[in-house]
């Protein structure tokens, strides 16, 4: 093995750790291992979108988790006269769109960038090989997503509020935790 493969190794590349360590902040990520973790990176895409930059719109097909590591992202909703009506705030942490892991329907919100934010996608299409190369790695992320749309459905039955009052993308608490999945699925 070069010497510079193994410095690597040894040392990890700072950008890759970086994801890394914030990946695991995320319930969602939460007891993945460290390999895991690494394999789950390479998977994932970043980008940047710059303040007033749509991610996706009411109605796209979804195709990708979002998670937000820096910045803010506004979900809007069409109201019944058509006017865009603010329904969330996503803040570093949080990760919206998680609908489109499990199926591929329309989007339920417009997400847009409020400031300059630097996001993670995971792509459908890039978990589907994650589960058949590493399979661990796909059925954690699947528990715990189900366990936290669980949590959501729960909380919008038993709690009485509108958010999520028939639907399956509402806000979830938790947001510093990165257990907040959002209503833009």
């Amino acid at each position: 093995m070069p010497l510079s493969r193994f410095l690597r190794r040894f040392f990890g590349d700072p950008a890759t750790s970086r994801k890394r360590a914030f990946l695991r902040s995320l319930d969602l990520f939460k007891d993945l291992r460290f390999v895991d973790l690494g394999h789950l990176v390479q998977s994932m895409h970043s980008r940047t979108y710059h303040e007033g930059e749509v991610l996706f719109m009411e109605g796209d097909i979804g195709r990708a988790l979002f998670i937000l590591e820096s910045g803010q992202v506004q979900l809007t909703k069409a109201g019944p006269d058509g006017q865009p009506r603010k329904i969330y705030t996503i803040q570093p942490g949080e990760f919206f769109g998680e609908m489109a892991l499990l199926e591929q329907l329309p989007r339920t919100a417009t997400a847009t960038a409020v400031e300059r934010s630097q996001v993670l996608l995971l792509y459908r299409s890039k978990l589907e090989s994650l589960l058949s190369s590493h399979p661990r790695i796909g059925v954690q992320i699947m528990t715990h997503l189900a366990q936290l749309l669980s949590a959501r459905l729960r909380r919008a039955g038993g709690s009485g509020s509108p958010a999520g009052a028939g639907r399956t993308d509402s806000p979830t608490a938790g947001a510093s935790s990165g257990a907040a999945a959002t209503p833009a699925s």
